[in-house]
Order: structure tokens, then sequence, then C-alpha cells
């Protein structure tokens, strides 16, 4: 059952990875912002291009440093013992719950359904497993 924890820590690496080299390439201005990425607030406020190239470069960043975290969210999965550990990654995973709820507002998409299905598989799996981490 531990395999459970471990694919929880993979699905947090491969995050990390994807987040950072988002985060590169929107920091460099090579693309911009995925509506689908935003609510639907954000994207009435952005019609101006000056404005959304900005966002998306302070987006970018927001993107890395996210992706910074999910990797110490994946190692505090994958070989983190103690509270603080456990804190990070059930403190990470809520926050990443959290986000997808306000992303999600007024829009149905598949991907981001997806990944609020793991997100709270992975947040079960750590509630079931805490006793690993103590």
């Amino acid at each position: 059952m531990k395999i459970l924890l471990i694919l929880s820590g993979i699905f947090y690496a491969v995050l990390c990875v994807f987040s950072i080299v988002t985060g590169i390439i929107y920091m460099s201005g090579k693309r911009k912002l995925n509506p689908l990425e935003l609510s639907d607030g954000f994207v009435e406020k952005l019609k101006d291009g000056n404005k959304l190239e900005q966002f998306t470069k302070q987006m970018g960043f927001v993107t890395f440093v996210v992706g910074i975290v999910q990797g110490l969210t994946a190692y505090a999965i994958i070989w983190g013992k103690g509270i603080g550990f456990y804190l990070l990654a059930t403190g990470f995973t809520v926050f990443s719950i959290c986000s997808v709820l306000f992303k999600l507002k007024g829009k149905i998409n598949g991907f981001p359904l997806m990944k609020l299905a793991f997100y709270l598989a992975i947040l079960v799996v750590l509630i079931i497993y805490r006793g690993v981490y103590f």
C-alpha cells in the first residue's frame, strides 16, 4: 500500500518539472497564458495585450516558484519523515485543491477536473498514511 504514497510523490515530481519549465517559458515571453488557466474575471481584465504580457511574466515567476514547492512536496511524500514533511505535503495539497477550485469558477474543463481528482486522491492517501510520517 505504500506504493500509493510513492505514486503521489511521483505525481508531484512530474508537476514540478512541468511547472518549472512552463514558468521559464512564460517569464521569457515565449508563450501567452492559456485562458483555461485563468478565472473568467481575469480573462476579461487582461484583454489589453500589454497587461496580458506583463501578467504572463508575473505568473511565470509564480508558476516557477510553485514548481519548486511541488518538488519539495514530492520529496516530503517520498522520503520525508516527521510532522514537518507531513504538514508540507498535506498543506500544499489542500492549497492545490483550493487553487484548482478557484480556476474552475464558471468553467468545466477536463484537465483541471482531472488534477482536482488527483489532488483529492493524494489528500486521502496522506490522511490514511499519516502514520508513515510519525
